[in-house]
């Protein structure tokens, strides 16, 4: 896989990450799994922001088993476009909508609470705990 461009860009950096670490950000993703699918009879907001920390626990975990991390101001952005470059093309439409839900998460965290519907949250919980999976079947 080539990050040239991620490095040229100053978005990531080479990192050798423990194993131990790893496994830290892939539990850390369940955990956040299992919290957002509880969260979601109580408040979609937060089921939402929930699922998105999942999704970005996984992402880092895959950043470092390929032995990189990120850098910068936007290191979400950053671990988003690490996504989609290492998944490639077949997955880009779910990290478009991953994208989306970085946006929705910081609306809703900053901006505009209540903003998310019962149906965005409950799909948002079914992608991140069909990323946690992806990640973790190419980690394993």
């Amino acid at each position: 896989m080539n990050y040239k461009e991620l490095e040229k860009d100053n978005l990531i950096i080479a990192y050798k990450a423990p194993p131990e670490q790893i496994a830290k950000e892939l539990k850390l993703a369940a955990r956040d799994i299992k919290v957002a699918l509880k969260t979601l009879a109580e408040d979609n907001d937060w089921a939402f922001s929930i699922a998105y920390n999942a999704i970005l626990q996984a992402g880092r975990a895959l950043m470092f088993s390929k032995g990189y991390r990120p850098r910068g101001m936007e290191q979400h952005k950053t671990v988003l476009r690490f996504i989609g470059k290492t998944l490639g093309g077949q997955y880009q439409e779910k990290v478009r909508f991953i994208d989306t839900m970085r946006v929705n998460r910081h609306r809703v965290m900053y901006d505009e609470p209540e903003l998310i519907s019962k149906s965005e949250a409950q799909y948002a919980v079914k992608i991140a705990r069909e990323f946690v999976d992806l990640v973790k079947d190419r980690l394993v």
